[in-house]
């Protein structure tokens, strides 16, 4: 009981922190990703940079790529998930 709740204070901590303490240093956009700010950092290096390649598809807002993103985590997760329970069950079951 014990190791359960000590278990579920550390993953509200961990859940819950980040919204309050920005660990970023891109305050212009607090939860922008490493892309852009790898982006800048080049530029600055190298004035004539020019990318190797452009993407394929580009989301047209920064709403639609998060969504993206997120049920690319879940549908991972999904399968992670269906994989381990798969082995668990076969495992259990003989």
């Amino acid at each position: 009981m014990k190791k359960n709740l000590m278990l579920i204070v550390i993953a509200l901590v961990v859940g819950i922190l980040p919204l309050f303490y920005n660990f970023g240093k891109n305050l212009e956009e607090p939860f922008s990703g490493s892309d852009g700010l790898a982006e800048k950092k080049i530029t600055e290096i190298s004035k004539d940079y020019k990318p190797w390649f452009s993407p394929v598809f580009e989301p047209p807002s920064s709403e639609i790529e998060s969504l993206l993103f997120t049920l690319q985590a879940a549908m991972g997760a999904g399968v992670i998930g269906y994989v381990i329970g798969y082995l668990k069950g076969k495992k259990v079951n003989g």
